[in-house]
């Protein structure tokens, strides 16, 4: 069910692809309890000198970066959940990228169960109308 929009500072590489998607998938479902098999992830690539960070780009900093927004539904998270996954999604990313810039942001957003959901379906629906 999460949707998670990620931008990464660099050249797109198809292995780079691969462990960013692996890495938040896992995270994705051992910290926010997410199933894996409803979790989308879509990835862009942003060329250095067009990624500014205080007042300067990636490029002249020499640093990379990585911005990503994971929507969930309203309430299923707790407070804590999210700052460990914010942590950890942090930590590994840095581990697959290098040091990464202070300004390197991840968004758990949390969206309305009746405005949100997947299949044609809002996640309100779903709860009302569980499979099986």
């Amino acid at each position: 069910m999460p949707i998670l929009n990620v931008k990464v500072s660099g050249n797109r590489s198809d292995d780079l692809t691969r462990a960013i998607t692996d890495l938040l998938t896992e995270l994705t479902a051992s910290i926010l309890g997410k199933n894996p098999a409803v979790t989308a992830i879509a990835i862009d690539y942003v060329d250095p000198r067009d990624w500014f960070a205080g007042g300067k780009s990636l490029a002249e900093q020499g640093q990379k970066s990585v911005y990503f927004d994971v929507k969930i539904t309203d309430g299923t998270n707790t407070k804590d959940e999210k700052a460990r996954y914010v942590s950890a999604a942090f930590d590994g990313l840095s581990k697959l990228l290098g040091t990464l810039h202070e300004e390197s942001y991840i968004y758990v957003q949390d969206v309305r169960a009746e405005a949100y959901g997947y299949g044609g379906r809002t996640q309100e629906w779903r709860y009302h109308h569980p499979a099986g």
